[in-house]
């Protein structure tokens, strides 16, 4: 199954960002992958935190959920819109993070609400993602049916949540093949911890790993590190981008993962 992590630099305008995420997944798509995997952010680098509020949509009604779907549906693609942010009913200062997937035929078939809330202080960058995040409480998998006849199971994370092993370990004992971290890491962060990450990930799940990922300066002045990359089962890097918009491409091949949890049964010798 072809693959593509998309790798973007979002703007302070909505517009603007659909376009662009839109020209992107139309060159994944035109390159035959069947899955997509859009940046978290994507659709909004705020000037400030509390931007995310203005744009919040109620779950399965909005702009934002409506692109998501129409490409999908008209690039015949699995795709996994990044985040987006969802109404928290009763709570209008906060929103959720939330991951939604489409399928190709436009129908929505998992959401994730980030669980790891970011919080980041060196002196000179300081974040803290619940000033204007609810945290989720559920992780989330979806199973993928290839155009080979293959079926994938999918977990789903964000960024921040890549730290935390047991969120991926819960999904490799669900039956997870591939594992997906759309992300917008700092530049600080990422050039320290992004890829031993990512590649930690896959090779303790024997899993392929997808991570798009924000690359670059943006006109909030956040600088994101970008890196978006594939990592197959046996922590092999297969495709990656260093910064800048663009689509990192790859193929996944269902028998490596079989071949390579075969040969190192790690996941049924689990003890804890």
């Amino acid at each position: 199954m072809k693959v593509a992590a998309i790798q973007m630099v979002s703007s302070t305008l909505v517009s603007d960002n659909l376009a662009r995420a839109r020209a992107l997944l139309q060159q994944a798509a035109d390159a035959g992958a069947e899955l997509a995997v859009l940046p978290e952010y994507f659709c909004l680098m705020g000037q400030h935190d509390g931007d995310k509020l203005a744009i919040a949509e109620p779950l399965d009604n909005g702009p934002l959920q409506q692109f998501l779907a129409q490409s999908a549906c008209e690039l015949g693609l699995w795709l996994v819109g990044g985040t987006i942010p969802l109404a928290c009913p009763g709570d209008p200062a906060h929103v959720f993070n939330s991951t939604l997937v489409f399928s190709p035929r436009g129908e929505r078939v998992a959401r994730y609400d980030k669980i790891h809330l970011f919080r980041f202080d060196n002196g000179s960058e300081h974040y803290d993602e619940s000033a204007v995040l609810q945290a989720g409480t559920e992780p989330a998998l979806f199973d993928l049916d290839s155009r080979d006849g293959q079926r994938w199971r999918v977990g789903l994370s964000v960024c921040y949540d890549l730290r935390f092993a047991e969120l991926y370990r819960g999904y490799a004992a669900s039956g997870a093949h591939l594992l997906l971290v759309p992300a917008a890491f700092t530049y600080t962060t990422g050039q320290a911890h992004w890829e031993v990450l990512l590649r930690a990930r896959a090779i303790e799940n024997l899993s392929f790993v997808l991570a798009a990922a924000q690359g670059g300066m943006h006109e909030n002045q956040r600088q994101t590190w970008g890196h978006a990359m594939v990592v197959g089962p046996w922590g092999e890097v297969l495709a990656q981008q260093d910064q800048g918009a663009g689509v990192v491409l790859a193929e996944l091949d269902f028998e490596h993962l079989q071949a390579c949890r075969d040969r190192l049964p790690a996941l049924q010798h689990r003890m804890l």
